[in-house]
């Protein structure tokens, strides 16, 4: 790995991208050196002197993505409100930002759960749970329901809430910039909780 680090950046962002596209598309077994090499516009003979094998580069994209991916969802903890619907908001613009500033890993990291390639099982697990992250479903605290109106089920408000979030993500036209969707999601998830909460709690 170190001397992969020893590249310079925008050769390393080519070859990253190259590798987490054709993963992301073909899977483990079927993605080659070869087709990454020609994408990231190097010598193959370049991707095994810095990376060894295809395990190799696979390896670095777990950590690559892993590093990306944790210090974006701590840096969102940092700044999350108590309230449900805050975190909701929250978490729903983490994970529009890692779609929007790496396209690729956003792609790559879905690829893992159609992965069955013993070789990189081990690559997978981690993966997985760095994963778990961007995927997670905001839950409601037991301090929480009492500001839900009576008879409102809080297993039912997290479902809903989960549902729209996929929604989101899914339906994201990436023509748009993440701050030109963010206010209709405002407006939706606003409308949600001032229909389920109480209304001292508004």
């Amino acid at each position: 790995m170190k001397k992969f680090l020893s590249l310079p950046q925008e050769k390393q962002n080519r070859i990253v991208s190259a590798a987490m596209n054709l993963f992301g598309e073909a899977g483990y077994k079927k993605a080659y050196i070869s087709e990454i090499a020609s994408a990231a516009r190097i010598s193959k003979a370049l991707v095994f002197h810095y990376l060894k094998n295809k395990k190799g580069l696979y390896s670095y994209l777990v950590y690559y993505t892993g590093k990306i991916v944790l210090t974006e969802a701590q840096e969102s903890r940092d700044t999350l409100n108590k309230d449900f619907f805050e975190r909701v908001l929250v978490t729903i613009r983490f994970r529009l930002s890692i779609m929007s500033r790496y396209p690729a890993m956003h792609a790559f990291i879905e690829s893992v759960y159609n992965e069955d390639e013993p070789e990189v099982a081990s690559d997978i697990s981690r993966l997985l749970a760095i994963a778990a992250d961007m995927h997670s479903p905001v839950v409601i605290e037991s301090s929480e329901i009492d500001k839900l109106n009576d008879g409102v089920d809080p297993a039912h408000v997290v479902k809903l809430v989960e549902k729209y979030s996929e929604g989101v993500v899914a339906g994201w036209d990436k023509t748009q910039s993440v701050d030109d969707i963010m206010p209709e999601v405002i407006d939706c998830i606003i409308t949600l909780k001032n229909v389920l909460y109480k209304p001292e709690y508004l």
